[in-house]
């Protein structure tokens, strides 16, 4: 087994939305064997001392709207919509090591563009083989018929009717996918008025929902119009993405399942429209789109907090517009535009999102027994919620006990081994 190590001189934000406080952590495997709040002090003995000058010590962050096979990063602008398979795969498992280097320890993925991309990821990545985050893989974002941005060479499509649907459940179980996501509604950006437009019949999608609970895999939806909401909420969707246009009482059957949804809303696709690089000539009608959901997500959001729905960050991030490794943003984006204090915003992207994965109980706080996914913070997020999204301000990655990236001197102290 790897020597302990023992994380000193740091401040400690555990990821209940509490202050940071000064403490120390000691790490043993992959686990987080003890915690000490200052003055006191752990045991020395067998382990690797790291001096953390002050920083802060947080649980890695989860996107909870993960596309890592969506093929725009910050660093690399891909427009060409017809990748072949081989060379996107390779394009997936390079955004996965990007988002771990933002301190995305884990990802909950929201759709993928090959049917079997994120199963031989996840799998290279819990193998070891791979650097990325810990990956809950989806299927393809599907909807009947063919699916915009999806090459017909990456999918296989499925027929219509509740038994079509029992199927395409059942066999994205046998494949090993531990989410399927479906678009129960349109969007805007892929036909005019197309987010109000309902993609699948009633009994398709009950269809769906009760295939699932007996294969045990989970649900995701694409949901913009108040119907596709009620209809995921009405058979099993665990995870709902967008509700821009929740109604009064999608709201209230929101509040009803708190305890067994989680919501993304997306927030970072808005403003990747509104603040996009010109160079990139969005449409004007995607722009506009931008501001319009934007404006509804600000009424919306507050309203599910006030609730007590688990709302979380993730924003779509790969398009152009929206290229991965920028995920941080949407944290800040949950301050400016819907009153989330910096706190409740990294709450939200920890300790929820060690929930959304299905590992509250070990996965997204600083806590005895809890896996040793961690991040060291030049500087206080609770304070500047921007900082994270400044690679060079986290110091040290780690993830499952292991450094991804190990503590940078020029802040974390002298360390060595005792």
């Amino acid at each position: 087994m790897a020597a302990a190590i023992l994380f000193t001189n740091i401040r400690i934000f555990d990821g209940t939305g509490t202050k940071p406080y000064p403490g120390e952590v000691r790490v043993e495997g992959q686990r987080i064997a003890a915690i000490a709040p200052a003055p006191a002090q752990l045991d020395r003995a067998g382990a690797t001392l790291v001096d953390g000058g002050g920083a802060v010590l947080m649980p890695g962050m989860v996107e909870a709207h993960a596309h890592l096979s969506w093929p725009c990063a910050y660093d690399r602008i891909i427009l060409d919509k017809t990748i072949p398979p081989e060379e996107h795969l390779l394009i997936t498992a390079r955004n996965a090591r990007i988002t771990l280097d933002h301190g995305f320890t884990s990802a909950y993925s929201a759709g993928s563009l090959g049917t079997r991309f994120e199963i031989a990821l996840r799998d290279e990545i819990d193998a070891g083989w791979l650097p990325g985050p810990r990956l809950k893989a989806s299927s393809i974002e599907r909807a009947p018929g063919q699916v915009f941005g999806i090459p017909q060479s990456h999918d296989e499509g499925h027929g219509r009717g509740a038994a079509a649907m029992r199927a395409y459940i059942k066999g994205c179980a046998e494949l090993g996918l531990d989410s399927v996501k479906l678009l129960l509604s349109g969007d805007d950006n892929f036909t005019p008025n197309g987010s109000q437009e309902l993609a699948y019949d009633e009994d398709e999608v009950a269809a769906a929902g009760d295939e699932a609970r007996k294969q045990e895999i989970w649900l995701a939806c694409h949901a913009q119009a108040a119907a596709a909401v009620k209809l995921g909420l009405k058979y099993g969707f665990r995870v709902l993405y967008h509700c821009s246009y929740a109604d009064a009482e999608a709201l209230d059957m929101l509040e009803a399942k708190k305890s067994e949804i989680f919501v993304a809303p997306a927030v970072g696709l808005a403003h990747g429209a509104i603040h996009a690089d010109p160079s990139l000539n969005l449409p004007d009608a995607l722009v506009q789109r931008g501001h319009k959901i934007l404006a509804l997500q600000r009424t919306l959001v507050p309203e599910l907090m006030r609730r007590g729905v688990r709302v979380l960050p993730g924003g779509d991030y790969g398009f152009p517009h929206t290229p991965i490794g920028r995920n941080a943003r949407d944290l800040a984006f949950f301050v400016e535009d819907f009153g989330f204090t910096p706190a409740e915003a990294l709450m939200a992207a920890t300790r929820w999102g060690g929930e959304i994965m299905g590992m509250g109980d070990e996965l997204g706080l600083v806590k005895e027994g809890y896996l040793a996914d961690l991040l060291l913070i030049d500087g206080d997020p609770t304070a500047d919620i921007a900082l994270l999204q400044d690679k060079a301000r986290l110091t040290m990655i780690m993830k499952d006990g292991v450094y991804h990236k190990a503590p940078t001197m020029a802040r974390a102290g002298s360390y060595s081994a005792v």
